[in-house]
């Protein structure tokens, strides 16, 4: 079997985009006819380069290449250019390619990439969602009270748990920026510890509280975030201070009994190792279509298992990156938690052939090939992006 053609899409995700304001797509067509999907995590470039970084890539390592062997593949992409270092658009590009290898080893073989990764250790997987504005929201679905007023957050949170869902995660700690990282202004902190209170008071003791930030502040501004914060016990403070230093972070990590929680822009087992050495972190988060493909990831469960620390896949992208985190989710004996987006309905739902299995704040991972899902090229097609928006952008000038 060899792999012989691509094709590539960036999918416009219509309002109110949760998720990201695009997707990227890739498809590995093998010399016999069979197909696998990957998705692709880069928020470096503008979503069409990265189309062509993903096609540059493929001519030079990729087109003929045997999809089974996915070390050796993996070797020769991430040494390219003389390279060998986390470099994270070149990682966001290997990732899709190496995921759309696992699903066409899986359909070869006719199993869940999961069963070939070890087997299925967990039935099912406990999910969590992000509060997400609601249409009767002041500013609809597109305003953003439920991240500024804690009484619309704490109902918000309320109806997630009425839904089944036993965690929610929730950012009140204002905007991030170039500029970063930040002493936290006494209102920031104080609206900080009222989201906290008052999510509590209306969840009680049925689901955890999972507290975002995005890496603004100092360790020390982290610490006084976290003492504010402590008495209702979150289960996990995330990226408290930028991910270039873990020893900072770890600094946060030994002065708050809050379980610190990272990854998201962390690329590779280098990385990630760095972080497990320096103990920054008890909660590693690595998204798949950034952090160098399943077996990557896999590598990182394992060396956090030897550590105690947890795996909880990060989403903030599509749902065959979601796909992928649920393979290894599956077969990871030290999963923890699953970030799902709302419950995979919506666009999520519409731009797969059957949607993600979500019940009662559980998802259910596929028996069928593969990655378990299905492309539904018809609409990738229908819904082309045309901007050059980032896929996330911080504010350009400092905050005072």
């Amino acid at each position: 079997m060899k792999i012989t053609d691509l094709k590539t899409w960036v999918v416009a995700n219509p309002p109110p985009h949760f998720g990201g304001r695009y997707f990227i797509f890739v498809k590995l067509t093998t010399d016999d006819g069979v197909e696998g999907i990957g998705e692709v995590y880069a928020a470096t470039f503008g979503p069409h380069v990265i189309a062509r970084m993903v096609e540059d890539v493929f001519a030079r390592f990729v087109a003929g290449a045997d999809p089974f062997r996915i070390e050796k593949l993996w070797r020769r992409v991430y040494g390219s250019g003389y390279n060998l270092r986390p470099d994270v658009s070149l990682l966001g590009v290997l990732s899709g390619i190496e995921m759309a290898c696992w699903d066409l080893i899986g359909k070869a073989l006719d199993k869940p990439v999961y069963d070939l990764l070890g087997g299925r250790v967990h039935e099912r997987l406990r999910s969590y969602t992000y509060l997400y504005p609601a249409a009767g929201d002041p500013g609809g679905l597109g305003g953003d009270a439920v991240y500024t007023d804690p009484d619309l957050a704490a109902a918000r949170a309320a109806e997630y748990v009425d839904r089944g869902f036993t965690a929610v995660k929730f950012d009140p700690a204002d905007a991030y920026s170039a500029f970063d990282p930040r002493q936290p202004r006494l209102e920031e902190l104080e609206r900080a510890a009222q989201f906290v209170k008052r999510i509590r008071a209306a969840v009680g003791a049925h689901a955890d509280l999972l507290f975002g930030t995005h890496g603004q502040f100092t360790a020390a501004g982290a610490i006084r975030l976290a003492r504010r914060i402590e008495a209702w016990e979150p289960l996990w403070f995330e990226e408290p201070t930028p991910p270039e230093n873990p020893g900072e972070m770890a600094r946060v990590a030994r002065q708050t009994s809050i379980p610190v929680a990272t990854g998201e822009r962390l690329t590779t087992k280098y990385e990630f190792a760095r972080v497990l050495e320096q103990q920054a972190a008890s909660i590693l988060q690595p998204a798949l279509g950034r952090v160098g493909g399943i077996l990557e990831a896999k590598k990182i469960a394992g060396m956090a298992e030897t550590h105690y620390a947890q795996i909880a896949p990060h989403l903030y992208c599509g749902p065959v990156e979601g796909a992928a985190n649920i393979q290894l989710a599956a077969c990871i004996p030290n999963f923890l938690i699953l970030e799902s987006i709302q419950t995979w309905d919506g666009f999520h739902a519409d731009i797969l052939k059957q949607p993600v299995q979500w019940e009662a704040g559980y998802v259910i991972p596929p028996t069928a090939p593969g990655l378990g899902v299905e492309l539904n090229e018809a609409v990738a097609e229908a819904n082309p992006y045309s901007g050059d928006n980032l896929h996330l952008e911080m504010r350009a000038e400092p905050l005072s």
